[in-house]
């Protein structure tokens, strides 16, 4: 079995990928940041874990669904972009795993075996996996958002990955929406959104010293910039759940961009 890293991606705005945009270009070196990502990795995953900024419940909560269909959880896009497809089965076997592994670990867990695909999930694994041949399992945020409890949930989580499973926090390291869409409607941003916050989370991540990461990712919001970047936190905690799972291995950015007045990155682990 091929030993798996783990990611966190920035996963866009909506549908982003999927529509026309203007300046046209905008998503153009996000969009292929994702086609490249399957050549970053060691071999071809044996399965999908997804953690969402899109997935909230009152405790850890994974989707058991064999054939997960697609939730249109954006509003106000172009018709066609409701009519988009992932067909990627469920794993109904690796959201018990996960379960068992978190309840180990002390959590209390729940599943759901009705819930689809959010856009945090398939919009961008639609462009990073379009053949949708990979088993993949969504698993919920905890909605306290608690940073030291998506540390530890990573952490229990980390023996999937030698089971080649893909652990992939999906959010967006900045997520001022107020601030990206004055950009979009034609406002001058005095200098790049989220700038002092990457610089800090980039250094953060790289850290070899493993407790000291973890101790300052639980207390990111005294980072610089850190409030601005994310007013309320739920696109940034998948990013402690894949730190998490990452155990000793340091984060690597591996891709930034500037899209709507704003920089979006993201990192590999292992």
């Amino acid at each position: 079995m091929i030993r798996q890293p783990t990611l966190f991606i920035p996963h866009g705005g909506g549908p982003c990928f999927f529509m026309e945009w203007d300046p046209p270009d905008a998503w153009d070196r996000h969009r292929a940041f994702l086609e490249g990502l399957p050549q970053l990795l060691p071999g071809k995953p044996k399965a999908l874990l997804v953690i969402s900024g899109h997935w909230e419940e009152p405790v850890f909560t994974v989707q058991s669904n064999p054939a997960p269909p697609l939730l249109f959880d954006y509003y106000g896009f172009p018709p066609h972009t409701y009519e988009l497809s992932w067909p990627a089965p469920g794993d109904p076997a690796l959201a018990g795993r996960v379960r068992a592994l978190l309840e180990e670990a002390g959590f209390r867990t729940g599943e759901n075996a009705e819930r689809g695909f959010d856009h945090g999930v398939f919009v961008p694994l639609k462009v990073a996996f379009p053949a949708a041949d990979i088993p993949t399992v969504q698993l919920s945020l905890r909605s306290d958002l608690d940073p030291e409890a998506h540390l530890a949930a990573g952490r229990a989580l980390a023996p999937l990955r030698e089971e080649g499973v893909l652990v992939i926090g999906s959010g967006n390291s900045y997520h001022n929406l107020r601030r990206m869409l004055s950009t979009m409607r034609g406002a001058r941003p005095v200098e790049t959104a989220g700038r002092p916050f990457d610089r800090w989370l980039t250094t953060t991540l790289a850290d070899p010293d493993i407790e000291r990461r973890n101790a300052r990712l639980a207390r990111w919001q005294e980072a610089p910039g850190a409030r601005e970047s994310h007013p309320r936190e739920e696109h940034l905690v998948p990013l402690h759940v894949a730190v998490g799972a990452a155990g000793a291995d340091v984060g690597r950015k591996i891709f930034e961009d500037v899209v709507m007045g704003a920089l979006e990155s993201a990192w590999r682990f292992g």
